[in-house]
């Protein structure tokens, strides 16, 4: 992975008046066929997209049939792009999901973490409970993975790993949507497990607009893009969960944004009214950033009316407050984003 050489500063962090801290990064807004709208820093060095790139990784679940061969709702396909925040809905909907293609949750090859969510976690606490895989934000996109491997007659066992065939549909699918060679991509091991592969800003942006319009796509390929992001509009909780950007978001704006963060400052978006796709990166990875910089960027971009921006409020313009919860600074995008357009 190459660096992200003189980024810009994207978003400033305000104790008082007095800038404390900065985060640096880079941006881009694109279309399909491949124009640059908007941009600021290095969009074409590799970065790890992580999680912002599950709607793509979705698609093989979809293209392949096995979505309508177990009549998954959009429920499913939304958590098949979610990185969900462990709540009892999730683990709900996640552990039928497994239930329907035969399989339990030891199948899930994802790991057992404690839910993202602070109430979810409290109560298995309280109540003495271990987590298990289905409380894992990736246990959505892992359930996607195994009812693949079902309905092509496929061993699930080590679904992970890269030479797995589910995991080639996979890389097939990401290569081509965002132009990238990813046999001379540099390659890791993500969270969950699976592999995470260094895609330019500027080809998960391609990615995310392609999907949007369908544009260069065959009938299938576009059939199932417009299908995970209708799903992803009209179930927000199910791709994220309670309080975040991004359930927020497409709450308040779904008719004009599709959005995905990922771990390490990463976020993309389809934007269904403009036919454009964004990608953005914080450089030190800071979630506070990330948050802020896509929040910006999305309403320099219109697509947030006045009801949208009052929803929102809390995201476009955060407040820090110390452990009494007295204001003591703020977070705020810089000129880059606000003026993007």
């Amino acid at each position: 992975m190459s660096s992200m050489p003189d980024s810009p500063v994207l978003v400033e962090v305000l104790r008082g008046t007095t800038v404390e801290s900065r985060h640096r990064g880079a941006f881009v807004v694109i279309d399909a066929r491949g124009g640059v709208v908007a941009a600021a820093g290095e969009i074409n060095a590799p970065v790890y997209p992580r999680s912002a790139i599950k709607p793509l990784q979705a698609l093989p679940l979809v293209e392949s049939g096995a979505a309508d061969a177990f009549r998954l709702t959009p429920r499913e396909l939304a958590l098949s792009c979610a990185s969900h925040r462990g709540e009892d809905a999730h683990v709900a909907a996640v552990r039928a999901w497994l239930g329907g293609i035969g399989l339990g949750p030891d199948a899930l090859e994802c790991g057992a973490h404690m839910p993202n969510d602070g109430a979810a976690a409290d109560a298995l606490v309280r109540a003495g409970a271990a987590p298990s895989q289905m409380h894992n934000n990736c246990s959505g996109k892992h359930s996607g993975f195994l009812c693949t491997a079902v309905h092509q007659g496929e061993d699930p066992r080590g679904y992970i790993g890269p030479d797995h065939k589910v995991q080639r549909r996979v890389a097939a699918a990401i290569a081509e949507m965002t132009d990238t060679d990813l046999s001379a991509a540099p390659c890791g091991c993500d969270g969950c497990g699976i592999p995470t592969y260094g895609v330019p800003l500027r080809g998960l942006a391609l990615g995310m607009a392609r999907m949007m319009t369908g544009h260069g796509l065959g009938p299938t390929r576009a059939a199932a893009s417009r299908r995970l992001l209708d799903a992803m509009g009209a179930e927000p909780f199910y791709v994220s969960g309670s309080g975040t950007f991004v359930t927020d978001c497409m709450r308040a704006s779904a008719a004009t944004v599709r959005v995905k963060t990922g771990a390490e400052g990463v976020y993309a978006a389809a934007l269904p009214q403009r036919g454009l796709g964004v990608a953005l990166k914080i450089e030190d990875g800071a979630k506070r950033a990330s948050d802020m910089a896509i929040a910006a960027l999305l309403q320099a971009l219109g697509c947030f009316d006045d009801t949208a921006r009052g929803a929102l409020a809390p995201h476009l313009a955060p407040v820090l407050r110390n452990v009494a919860g007295r204001e003591v600074g703020t977070i705020r995008a810089t000129d880059l984003l606000t003026r993007a357009m």
